[in-house]
């Protein structure tokens, strides 16, 4: 892992001539939004000034980033029609010319169209392949030249990522042979109650390599970005958490290195971490040790372990609302952008802020507009800065401050909400009507070729003694009798990995087999969780691996459990007594969850019905939502006595949704049955609901076609128990016959 390719921050500190002028991260090649770049415009105009192209077709809200002489950023597709998903494009640099784009739809999410692109496409150029989690979790390695899928995750089935109305998906990123992503999992077993979370995929095969686990039941979903550095010469990961913590972890191993309780809420600030280890953020909720204030902007060392308590801060500054974007450093000043869009300018070292005095001795900030939601980036001695209402300032740096060199103002609803960024010359700027690219016609970039100054990796040959393992792939799913290889990995203290581990004991509990050659063999039938633990001396390590059969698939709960395997429900859902049977109570006492989706299983399914009897109580005269997933669709029995088939849930009005009239009352058993098929580049999906103690109806009740289809999806729960509780029996899922 660590010999056969340099790391993301080993290729940062070659020269910019041998690494080219990318922006493969959308904080730039060195995660601190710097370029080397010189000759860069001070001045443009969208009317032509400097405006290189300006194409409305790849209008964003994402930050886009630039690998290999192509641009890449996340789009609507089809805007406003009944095709409306997400895609990610491909785009000639030079002339902003589509090459390739890959369309996916989006699924029950609660976000709406104008949230996609919360997250930016990474690149990573020693592959030259690019990643993309999408606004409905759907998590994506693609070709860098073509677009092909190499392969894909749906995060939400899969590990039960969250994806919520505010639209926050993570941004994915790259180190060795690794692609980490990051979230709020409400998963199964040990990680069914929901928490922040990051996972590190083989970045080639999209396997699973280690899962790491913050603070349970966070108050918020993030899009805080990690960005890579060196502390002490080991190799570290920093990102915000939803637990209002930032974090540096190893990013090979996820081992914890340092902890610093900056809120009691969650980060969605990007850290920034300098050549010394400084590191610098912000935000703007409560502080976690004067919660009566909002915000804060500051600064700690780095090169240290453990908990990071608040007199260890070199500085500290209460009251800066920076909750949304990522400073950066030019010379000895940080700057800073409040979510009010006021700058922040402070003295790296002492955390003075520096600006002009008003005659009471405060410092006067520079006003860039209202709102602020992307970042600064610098380069060739300028700071650019975009403001959501679309000013879009070229400052420098000067004795008192800054001096504004510029100012744009684009039209009044042209809003803003990702970065700028640079390379080759140009600067590449997304706004919700347009993607611009800005740049001297007449000159080509001309780029310093100064290796930057970076603390190096200690040697792993300078300490081989082995303090941790990792057992891989860490998480996985697989039909009964299979057979997976596994591998235990040797690493030293400071996560650099070691060797194979040929001599470590592994152990199987919850089924299966595994022999000396590391090849586990699941159970020859049914269903299973399983957990595997290697053991070398004192260090041990754990996988876990869930055992699915093909359709069909039944559960009564006559083991008085819920189903170990399923994602998504044990957390929300509780076993209990009914009518003298066994069943599941979809629960109403548990914060931020009462509304929720239950996955069992293999997202590759499709042609399936989905069948389980439900009973509603009833609470203040109001009933719960109650229903079923089939195929990336929701069947949904509905409080307000209606019957609705949906995808995505934020655009019923367009996209896809049928919904009829249907009586119902609680205390009453019934059935449900959803069933799907695909035909002819469709999906047709049939619904039915009855009296459990009367005949099933012979006709289907509900019947809609998607003509932009899911063509394929785990089956699951659908629950709403906000207003009353309702409890479940009998779920089967059988193959279309």
């Amino acid at each position: 892992m660590k010999t056969s390719l340099l790391t993301w921050l080993s290729v940062c500190m070659l020269s910019q001539a041998a690494f080219g002028d990318d922006w493969p991260h959308w904080r730039g090649p060195h995660n601190n939004g710097l370029s080397t770049e010189i000759g860069l415009p001070d001045s443009w105009s969208p009317k032509g000034e400097n405006l290189l192209w300006r194409k409305e077709e790849f209008a964003s809200r994402s930050s886009p980033v630039v690998m290999n002489g192509r641009v890449y950023a996340v789009c609507r597709s089809f805007p406003e029609t009944t095709q409306e998903g997400e895609k990610t494009v491909c785009l000639d640099a030079k002339t902003g010319d589509l090459i390739w784009e890959s369309i996916h739809n989006i699924y029950l999410s609660d976000a709406p169209a104008e949230r996609v692109g919360w997250s930016s496409v990474v690149g990573d150029p020693a592959s030259d392949t690019v990643y993309v989690l999408g606004l409905g979790c759907v998590f994506q390695c693609l070709d860098g030249k073509t677009g092909k899928t190499l392969w894909e995750h749906s995060m939400s089935e899969e590990y039960g990522m969250l994806s919520t109305y505010g639209g926050r998906t993570n941004f994915p990123v790259v180190f060795e042979d690794l692609v980490i992503i990051s979230g709020v999992l409400t998963g199964w077993g040990e990680t069914a109650i929901p928490a922040y979370r990051l996972i590190a995929f083989d970045k080639k095969t999209g396997v699973a390599q280690w899962l790491k686990s913050t603070k349970v039941r966070p108050e918020d979903t993030t899009y805080s970005t990690p960005v890579f550095t060196r502390f002490n010469g080991q190799d570290a990961m920093v990102v915000g958490a939803g637990d209002g913590a930032i974090y540096a972890l190893q990013p090979r191993t996820g081992k914890t290195i340092w902890k610093y309780q900056a809120s009691t809420r969650g980060l969605n600030t990007t850290s920034l971490v300098d050549e010394k280890g400084i590191v610098y953020c912000g935000h703007a909720e409560k502080n976690a040790t004067d919660t009566k204030i909002l915000g804060a902007v500051f600064a700690f060392d780095g090169n240290t372990e453990g908990d990071i308590a608040e007199d260890k801060l070199l500085w500290k500054i209460p009251g800066k609302a920076v909750g949304r974007n990522a400073p950066v450093k030019v010379g000895g000043r940080v700057y800073f952008v409040e979510d009010g869009a006021s700058l922040v300018i402070v003295d790296a070292q002492t955390g003075e802020l520096i600006g002009p005095r008003k005659p009471n001795g405060t410092v006067e900030q520079m006003k860039l507009g209202r709102t602020m939601f992307g970042s600064p980036v610098a380069g060739d001695g300028k700071i650019y800065i975009a403001e959501n209402s679309g000013r879009f300032y070229v400052l420098k740096p000067n004795d008192t401050g800054v001096e504004k060199i510029s100012e744009v103002r684009l039209a009044s609803d042209e809003l803003v909400f990702g970065s700028p960024v640079i390379s080759n010359g140009r600067i590449y700027l997304p706004t919700i009507d347009a993607l611009y690219c800005i740049g001297k016609p007449d000159a080509a970039a001309v780029v310093k070729t100064t290796k930057l100054k970076s603390p190096r990796e200690t040697a792993a040959d300078k300490d081989k003694v082995v303090a941790q393992i990792m057992l891989t792939p860490v998480e996985l799913m697989l039909m009964p009798g299979q057979k997976v290889n596994l591998q235990v990995r040797g690493y030293n203290k400071n996560g650099e990995y070691l060797q194979p581990i040929k001599d470590a004991e592994i152990t199987v509990a919850g089924g299966g087999t595994i022999g000396k050659d590391l090849i586990y063999t699941a159970p020859a039938a049914g269903v299973a969780a399983v957990i595997l633990t290697a053991k070398l001396g004192e260090i041990t390590t754990t996988a876990r691996i869930r055992v699915i059969p093909s359709l069909p698939w039944k559960f009564d709960f006559s083991d008085d459990l819920v189903p170990p395997v399923w994602i998504g429900a044990t957390y929300r859902h509780k076993p209990a007594p009914l009518d003298g049977q066994k069943g599941l109570v979809k629960i109403s006492t548990i914060p931020k969850g009462t509304r929720s989706h239950a996955w069992m299983g293999w997202t590759n399914l499709h042609d399936y019905t989905v069948q389980a009897d439900f009973k509603a109580t009833e609470n203040n005269g109001r009933l719960p939502d109650m229903g079923l997933l089939n195929q990336r669709y929701a069947m949904d029995l509905q409080g307000s006595h209606r019957l609705q088939i949906r995808s995505w849930v934020a655009r019923l009005e367009l996209r896809f949704a049928k919904t009829i009239e249907m009586p119902w009352s609680a205390d009453k058993w019934y059935t449900m049955k959803f069933q799907s098929e695909n035909k002819d580049g469709k999906v047709m999906l049939r619904g039915k609901v009855w009296l459990r103690d009367e005949a099933e109806p012979k006709e289907w009740q509900i019947e809609a076609t998607d003509e932009t289809p899911n063509i394929s999806g785990s089956p699951g729960l659908f629950g709403n128990a906000t207003d009353a509780e309702f409890v479940i029996d009998n779920v089967q899922v059988t193959a279309n016959k």
